[in-house]
């Protein structure tokens, strides 16, 4: 009776360092689209504003003031077969399968502008989604005592700077202040408690719940027909770090860069709702029950680092028609291991997270074809390792696995002065294997939880469609 919704958070912040569009873990949309025609392998590249995102050193590439600003829209679709998820009792979870869970379509928009100042500055400023997550399985669904809604939101405004050393040289800077929000919830396994309660060694303890309720004047009767608590959940912060950069142009058709985004640190606060007004007809015995399970209205808190990557890629121009590129990332996940998550100023225990995630890189190739002086064709493949490490260690909030993203894309000159970028992706999950236990028991006062154990398969891809706007002045 003890649910763990704030883990969803969690896990969500835990992606929230920006180091590439459709990255494992919470990535949202993409942050360019012109990056995204090459499966953003582009950071070497430095073509428009959005090398702001992939390496700040680029800026110093571009001439004058330029702006590009679009969206993405990310179609998702997403099936989940229950394998036979149960409760802490190990008796059958029960409840519908999962259908529709996922939203037919989410937008994540993006704006950078970039302005060369002398010879040697040129400052930049970023803003963009670096992640985002909608899910809703409903209330009655197998997995509810794990989840049964989230939403993420985040926003990152990143000013940035690049100095230009000289024609082989560059660095870069940014600052990265980052605000996320999140909203969830996770029905409370009250049908498990009480049946625990009804026998063996929780026998004398129902029978005390029992007593209490006849004492108030409730009904008893009513513990056999209750059903699910529902707990919900909302937080906020916003956190900073930096991003560096740095390009080194061998000559006029080659360029190589380093790029560097560091962890956020945040601390998550928000306020946690319980309702068990629907548990059984009878309000004392649903007081009651709220009382046993010490679900009292509170703060919620956790502190956590986001973790840092790196990036190295490459930009050759082959001949007047034909360029090439290539992006290797790494992120540094291994840091995230167990979490505790604290609700202050309340009896319940804190909640250990199973998150142990592992390190990833993501590897991209594409290229640019120039069919003639107004259009250029993109394309790109890229490999993209999930840093869930097994299916112990996969929540329903985060079904990731690894995938494959196979992109498109395509730039059209409207005058010397302004262009649009067109884009699309397809992104092909492996199956995510769910085999997740939260390991307390809900009736211990040490801690908080569940018990629930969700087993189940989910078969995932979605398409990404881009739009932006890019104009010199």
């Amino acid at each position: 009776m003890q649910p763990k919704y704030l883990s969803l958070i969690i896990a969500a912040a835990l992606s929230a360092a920006s180091f590439g569009a459709q990255a494992s873990g919470y990535r949202f949309g993409s942050q360019s689209v012109a990056g995204q025609g090459t499966a953003d392998a582009n950071g070497a590249e430095a073509a428009d504003p959005s090398t702001i995102f992939y390496n700040p050193a680029g800026l110093s590439r571009l001439e004058g003031t330029q702006i590009s600003t679009g969206a993405t829209v990310v179609v998702p679709h997403s099936t989940y077969n229950d394998t036979g998820s149960t409760r802490f009792t190990g008796t059958p979870t029960g409840g519908t399968q999962a259908d529709g869970y996922a939203p037919d379509a989410v937008a994540a928009p993006a704006l950078y502008i970039s302005k060369k100042l002398d010879d040697k500055w040129t400052a930049g400023l970023g803003l963009y989604v670096p992640y985002g997550a909608k899910l809703d399985y409903g209330n009655t669904w197998n997995g509810r005592y794990a989840l049964s809604n989230i939403k993420l939101e985040a926003i990152t405004l990143n000013p940035s700077v690049a100095w230009k050393l000289n024609e082989h040289h560059a660095f870069g800077f940014g600052i990265d202040a980052e605000f996320m929000k999140a909203e969830l919830g996770q029905a409370v396994d009250v049908p498990g408690s009480v049946a625990a309660l009804s026998s063996g060694a929780g026998a004398a303890q129902g029978a005390a719940l029992i007593r209490q309720i006849a004492a108030l004047g409730g009904n008893p009767a009513l513990l056999r027909t209750a059903t699910d608590g529902h707990g919900s959940n909302d937080g906020k912060d916003w956190g900073w770090g930096f991003n560096l950069g740095y390009m080194f142009t061998l000559d006029e058709n080659t360029r190589f860069g380093l790029a560097y985004r560091s962890s956020i640190s945040h601390k998550l606060r928000g306020s946690t709702v319980w309702d068990f007004s629907q548990v059984t007809s009878d309000p004392i015995v649903n007081k009651v029950l709220q009382t046993a399970s010490r679900k009292e209205n509170s703060a919620a808190l956790v502190a956590l680092r986001t973790p840092e990557t790196l990036s190295a890629n490459v930009f050759h121009q082959f001949n007047s028609k034909w360029a090439g590129m290539a992006d290797v990332t790494f992120t540094r996940n291994n840091r995230m291991g167990n979490l505790d998550i604290e609700f202050p100023g309340t009896t319940e225990g804190a909640e250990v997270i199973r998150q142990q995630w592992k390190n990833t890189v993501r590897v991209s190739l594409g290229g640019n074809y120039a069919y003639s002086e107004n259009l250029t064709l993109r394309g790109g493949i890229a490999y993209d390792e999930s840093p869930v490490q097994s299916a112990e260690l996969t929540h329903p909030a985060l079904p990731d696995s690894d995938r494959m993203q196979y992109s498109i894309g395509a730039n059209w000159k409207l005058s010397p002065r302004s262009s649009i970028d067109l884009a699309y992706s397809f992104l092909d999950f492996k199956d995510a294997h769910i085999n997740y236990t939260n390991q307390c028991n809900p009736l211990a006062a040490a801690c908080t939880g569940n018990g629930e154990t969700t087993r189940g398969v989910y078969q995932t891809h979605l398409s990404l469609i881009g739009l932006s706007y890019n104009y010199k002045f």
